[in-house]
């Protein structure tokens, strides 16, 4: 090592913990809840407000915007003034387990219904097992609005119709 790279390495060092570092000293706007929102609370836009954050305290998954919280449905008891993650909420449920829902599939030129028994429950856009009644088949459904679900696919998912398929091919 040359004298001039030891004095400059040194003078570096020196330096460097007078530079404020960006990422400790900046706030975020942050989306917060205005109140206690219950569990299982749908959250409305009056619910929320904006506050601001130490970007050290925020994690990856917290909820920065009011657009993103509103019409969510809280998963466990938010505080008022806390950040929000996007685990704590979740889409509000229109299809509970158990519940009787009506399945639709659609194709070119066919459209089916039949009803059948929710085995989960689920959002608007999220993906259920439903079993139909009469043939105990159980299909992949998305749920597109209270009580109504759409097949993904023509496939049934119990393991005795999937090895008969198999088995003719």
């Amino acid at each position: 090592m040359t004298l001039r790279f030891m004095i400059a390495f040194c003078l570096a060092l020196l330096v460097l913990p007078a530079i404020p570092t960006l990422a400790a000293d900046t706030d975020a706007r942050v989306a917060v809840p205005s109140r206690d929102i219950a569990r299982g609370e749908i959250i409305a836009d009056s619910d929320l407000v904006y506050g601001t954050a130490q970007a050290s305290q925020m994690r990856a998954g917290t909820i920065t915007s009011v657009a993103e919280l509103s019409g969510m449905q809280a998963r466990r008891y938010l505080r008022a003034g806390e950040l929000v993650m996007a685990t704590d909420v979740r889409k509000p449920i229109v299809v509970t387990k158990g519940e009787t829902v009506t399945m639709t599939f659609e194709a070119p030129g066919i459209s089916l219904t039949a009803t059948g028994r929710a085995l989960s429950e689920g959002g608007i856009g999220e993906t259920v097992t439903v079993i139909n009644p009469v043939s105990f088949r159980q299909v992949m459904a998305t749920v597109i609005g209270p009580a109504t679900v759409r097949a993904d696919a023509a496939v049934p998912l119990n393991a005795k119709s999937v090895r008969t398929a198999q088995m003719q091919n």
